[in-house]
């Protein structure tokens, strides 16, 4: 019965998914069981006749999960079930099934079967929001807004400019995902403690067929288990791109305040429902809902380093917190992204109101700009910043333009001509170098994205 919102399909696409469901999991199982007899044949350990009937029979076409399960209820071990049920299903060949393994032989090993097939749809993920980010960037890298710091007005910037700054962002995390596969999609075949002292003189070679058998890495060495930093370096990349995912998030539902009012997510105004009793809302409920998973991934970081550490060469403390971590975080972050991409995509952008905001100061928000223009006229930097601050403290009190109190300030007019004085307040002449590092950072990612094989 399902319970949890995963099982029930609220969060989770079908392709992330289905690499975890039960059936999925128990198949990667027999693929390894099916490497590991494949590899003993290849070394002459067994007849090859029975390696090839355990390769064909290890499916679940053959091998089911209720009759796993039915063994299992009966002596309490996963893996020993499996075991059975598949040499059952192969006769007289069953005797060779796990010959010279352990259970985490084979549950390391799948893992780093499912974690191949989900990092594969991960950097699929990310190099779609990538390419969303920096078509915004492009088209809104002149679109004029106010910049803010602790929720203030502070300088002009462009919108393109903040979808430049997250494709970085994005940009950096396909890097670490790229780097860290080495790392975690590797796999073992070396028995009780480490040793592979069951799999005989051949031990290192049929660790090495069966992992190029399955399209990993063997683990330069291992315990009897796989060692846990390489999973908690994975939970922990995947907690910093849930972040990014939510400071994003976080922007957009800013932004998208009523008294903000610049950006909205994607609404579907013909049948969306915003609220249960006011019908006139229209909530940021897609960005709400990434960041409130990516709390969740961020609590999965703490169980995932608490694993590292385990009793001499194993024990089972990894084993409970991994069945809920390791999928969890895997299906959240590919959800939160494929939602993201999304919000992106369609993300609904209102430039007169951008517009519109800036003026709120009544030009205030370019004292910097006026300030720079007095010292370029020979007033210290110190000197033009604390009069500055005292006409933006008048223009403010007194609800007049900013423009008007520095037409009338003596001390400003010898400076600065009227003239000079509407180039200081026009904002589009404050961007700085704006425009150009969208441009670097658009050209940057393309050459990039051209590396990695991506031709948009």
């Amino acid at each position: 019965m399902p319970i949890l919102p995963i099982d029930t399909r609220r969060y989770g696409t079908p392709e992330m998914l289905q690499i975890f469901e039960e059936e999925n999991r128990l198949q990667r199982m027999l693929d390894v069981e099916a490497a590991l007899a494949w590899a003993h044949a290849e070394v002459g350990g067994i007849p090859r006749k029975d390696a090839e009937k355990i390769v064909k029979t290890a499916s679940i076409r053959h091998v089911k999960l209720s009759r796993v399960k039915e063994i299992e209820q009966e002596i309490k071990h996963d893996v020993t079930s499996l075991v059975r049920a598949l040499a059952e299903a192969c006769g007289s060949s069953g005797a060779y099934v796990h010959l010279g393994a352990t259970s985490s032989d084979i549950l390391d090993t799948a893992t780093a079967l499912q974690l191949k097939d989900s990092l594969t749809l991960l950097e699929n993920r990310l190099d779609n929001l990538e390419k969303n980010l920096l078509s915004k960037a492009g088209r809104y890298k002149r679109a004029i807004m106010a910049g803010r710091t602790h929720g203030q007005h502070a300088l002009p910037t462009t919108l393109g400019f903040k979808f430049a700054v997250w494709t970085r962002e994005i940009a950096r995390h396909i890097q670490r995902l790229r780097e860290c596969k080495e790392r975690i999609l590797v796999g073992k075949m070396s028995g009780a403690v480490g040793t592979q002292a069951g799999l005989g003189s051949n031990a290192l070679k049929i660790q090495q067929l069966v992992m190029e058998k399955l399209g990993i890495k063997p683990a330069e060495i291992s315990t009897q288990i796989v060692q846990r930093d390489r999973h908690a370096e994975l939970i922990c990349l995947l907690a910093v791109i849930a972040s990014t995912l939510d400071k994003i998030a976080i922007e957009i539902r800013e932004l998208q305040r009523t008294e903000i009012d610049e950006l909205a997510e994607p609404f579907q105004r013909a049948k969306q429902v915003g609220s249960s009793t006011m019908p006139h809302k229209r909530n940021p409920e897609l960005c709400e809902r990434v960041s409130g998973l990516a709390k969740v991934m961020r609590s999965l970081v703490i169980p995932a380093l608490e694993n590292i550490p385990t009793w001499h060469e194993r024990d089972l403390t990894q084993s409970s917190a991994e069945r809920f971590i390791i999928p969890e975080a895997c299906i959240l972050t590919d959800y939160m992204l494929n939602l993201m991409t999304n919000i992106i995509e369609n993300l609904q952008v209102y430039e007169k109101r951008m517009r519109k905001n800036i003026e709120l100061t009544k030009g205030r928000i370019m004292s910097e700009a006026v300030m720079i223009a007095l010292t370029r006229k020979g007033m210290s930097r110190q000197e033009a910043h604390e009069h500055l601050r005292r006409l933006a403290i008048k223009s403010t009190m007194e609800k007049q333009s900013f423009r008007k109190v520095l037409l009338e300030d003596k001390t400003v007019r010898k400076k600065m001509s009227e003239r000079e004085i509407s180039k200081a307040l026009n904002p589009r002449n404050y961007l700085g170098t704006a425009v150009k590092q969208v441009e670097l950072v658009i050209k940057k990612t393309r050459r990039e994205r051209k590396a990695r094989g991506l031709v948009d």
